[in-house]
């Protein structure tokens, strides 16, 4: 078992059942990644677990063989990824505990949200701006990330505002882009990667409310990408807030699609907030 002071990893292994999974105490929910064997063992381990930690929260990335069996036990998709697994698409398969968790406020308002982002023109082309360096992020980099994320958001899901954890990242399978301005980091956008599965997901976007102007995100974002294809990683996806006008906006432009929104998932910013699905496969030829 794995541990922190947001969340616990641990692994499931019985003889009908093996599963991965994240018990997310910090945003109060529990993650599937993956499993195998008997989903009606797997949600009674669950089930455990979430009256023992006061979760009120499960998500299961489910593969399409393992669809009907969890609807019919309850369950319920609120999102997918295509290709998540090696090519086999992941379906985020939910269940609440709590009818407060269930309901959301500002569903309607962030689905007004989102045609209104669709509805902009596509294009992968980013500012160009000598002002500012792009450059990959390096362990160095910890102590000035860590600030950037304190100064963006004052909640974050993961414990980013912590330097140590920031470098345990860098260290391992998490790529980080950063854009400088007169030697100081201003904007950051991170890959987290999947070497088992071949996907990415793009996180951790962050901006100087000074430097939103700059189409900044957009240019780090694109970095990650090209870094990645490099590697043979074609799945690309990013979980961004439902709110944000302008991180929904600048993964739709850049050839992204929407694929599903999660309902109360994280807190974020300020509050549990629901958050969008954005994908790429470059592997594929998807009609956008």
């Amino acid at each position: 078992m794995k541990e922190n002071g947001y969340y616990e990893e641990i692994e499931i292994k019985e003889d009908a059942l093996w599963a991965e999974v994240i018990i997310d105490l910090f945003n109060e929910r529990i993650r599937v990644e993956d499993y195998r064997g008997s989903t009606s063992l797997l949600i009674e381990k669950v089930q455990f677990l979430t009256r023992k930690h006061h979760l009120h929260k499960t998500i299961v990335k489910a593969r399409q063989a393992q669809f009907l069996s969890l609807l019919s036990n309850g369950y319920e998709c609120e999102a997918l990824i295509p290709s998540y697994f090696n090519g086999d698409d992941a379906f985020f398969m939910v269940r609440y505990e709590e009818d407060q968790r269930r309901y959301s406020e500002q569903y309607v308002k962030e689905s007004q949200t989102l045609r209104a982002v669709q509805s902009i023109e596509k294009g992968d082309e980013a500012v160009e701006s000598s002002l500012y360096n792009i450059r990959k992020g390096t362990n160095a980099d910890s102590e000035n990330l860590s600030k950037l994320y304190k100064e963006v958001f004052s909640v974050y899901p993961t414990p980013l505002h912590d330097r140590a954890y920031v470098s345990s990242l860098l260290k391992k399978d998490y790529l980080w882009y950063v854009a400088e301005y007169k030697g100081e980091i201003v904007s950051a956008a991170s890959a987290d990667v999947n070497i088992m599965y071949h996907n990415a997901e793009l996180t951790d976007c962050a901006t100087l409310p000074s430097h939103r102007k700059a189409g900044l995100m957009k240019r780090l974002l694109l970095s990650l990408e090209q870094e990645l294809t490099k590697s043979q990683i074609f799945c690309l996806y990013t979980i961004a807030r439902a709110q944000s006008f302008g991180m929904n906006v600048a993964f739709h432009q850049l050839q992204y699609r929407y694929y599903g929104r999660l309902v109360n998932n994280c807190y974020i910013y300020k509050t549990l907030e629901n958050m969008n699905v954005w994908v790429k496969n470059s592997d594929k030829e998807i009609v956008f």
